[in-house]
C-alpha cells in the first residue's frame, strides 16, 4: 500500500468528519423553532492517470478505457433543507408560523435587515413587534407596533395585524407582515439564532405579502418546528461512522505494511 492510499484514507476520514459535525448539528436542533437541517454533499479529489482513455495500441486501435487511482474525497459543500416542518399550536397571540414559502424580516441593532422562519414574537417595551430574543431585540420589518390598551391581537392569513381595543367592538388594523422570498435560498448566509443574512448567491429578495404571488400563509397560534427526522438522522450518524472507521482501518492498514516493507529493505 503506497502513501497514496494512506492520504485517500485520511481525506476520507475528515470528509467523514465534517458529515458527522453536520449530523450533531441537525440532532442538537431537533426542538429548535423552524430549524432547517443541513446535507453534506462529497466529491471525489484528483486522478493520478496511469494510462488515459482511448489511447492508441500497438495494432492502431483505440482503448476502450483506462487507469485512474483517485486521490480521495472532500466536502464540496453542505445544502440547507427548506422543506416545511411541523406545525405546533400554541396558546400566545404572537406565535405565527409560515405554511408556504417565504421569511420573515427583523431589522438588527448594526442596521442590517436578516431574514427568519422563526415566528415567536413578542412585545418590546414600547409595544413594538420583535424577534422573541432574551439576546438581541431585533425589530420586524416593516415596523408593527401594539398599542398598549389592546385587549386581543389578530393576525390574519394574509399578514394583516388587527387589534381591539376598550370601548371598541370593531378590529383595528395597526399593520400589515411581509415575506421574503429569495431565487436561491440555499444561497444565504446563516447566522445562528434562526436568523439569515442576503448575499450575492442567494439574490436581492422579493417582497409581498402572505398569500400573494406564491408566498405562504400565516397561522396565528401556531409555530414551525424543525424538519429535522430525528431517526434519519440517527441512521446517518451509524452510517457515517462506520465509513470513518472503515478509512481509519485502511490507513492502520497501510501503516502496518509501509512498517512491513521498511523493516525488509533493512536486510
Amino acid at each position: 500500500m503506497s502513501v497514496q492510499a494512506l492520504n485517500a484514507a485520511a481525506t476520507g476520514m475528515s470528509a467523514m468528519e465534517t458529515k458527522l459535525n453536520v449530523v450533531a448539528n441537525n440532532l442538537a436542533n431537533v426542538e429548535t423553532t423552524a430549524f432547517k437541517r443541513d446535507r453534506c454533499n462529497f466529491e471525489d479529489l484528483y486522478y493520478r492517470h496511469e494510462k488515459i482513455p482511448g489511447a492508441e495500441d500497438s495494432a492502431g486501435e483505440y482503448t476502450p478505457t483506462g487507469i485512474a487511482i483517485g486521490l480521495g474525497t472532500r466536502v464540496s459543500s453542505t445544502q440547507t433543507d427548506f422543506t416545511q416542518g411541523s406545525f405546533t399550536t400554541t396558546t400566545r397571540e404572537l406565535d405565527l408560523a409560515i405554511e408556504g414559502k417565504g421569511f420573515f424580516q427583523v431589522t438588527d441593532p448594526s442596521g442590517e435587515i436578516y431574514y427568519t422562519r422563526a415566528g415567536n414574537f413578542n412585545k418590546n417595551s414600547n409595544g413594538d413587534l420583535v424577534m422573541g430574543s432574551a439576546m438581541t431585540g431585533r425589530l420586524v420589518e416593516p415596523p408593527i407596533t401594539i398599542p398598549e390598551d389592546a385587549t386581543a391581537i389578530v393576525v390574519s392569513a394574509e399578514g394583516i395585524v388587527s387589534v381591539r381595543q376598550p370601548n371598541n367592538t370593531e378590529l383595528s388594523q395597526v399593520g400589515q407582515l411581509e415575506l421574503a422570498t429569495f431565487i436561491n435560498p440555499d444561497g444565504l448566509l446563516k447566522l445562528g439564532e434562526g436568523l439569515y443574512a442576503e448575499t450575492n448567491s442567494s439574490g436581492a429578495p422579493t417582497l409581498g405579502n402572505p398569500g400573494q404571488d406564491g408566498l405562504g400563509v400565516l397561522r396565528q397560534n401556531s409555530l414551525e418546528g424543525s424538519n429535522v427526522e430525528p431517526v434519519t438522522e440517527l441512521i446517518d450518524l451509524i452510517t457515517t461512522q462506520r465509513a470513518f472507521e472503515l478509512n481509519s482501518q485502511v490507513v492502520r492498514s497501510g501503516d502496518e505494511i509501509l512498517e512491513t516493507v521498511a523493516n525488509l529493505r533493512r536486510y
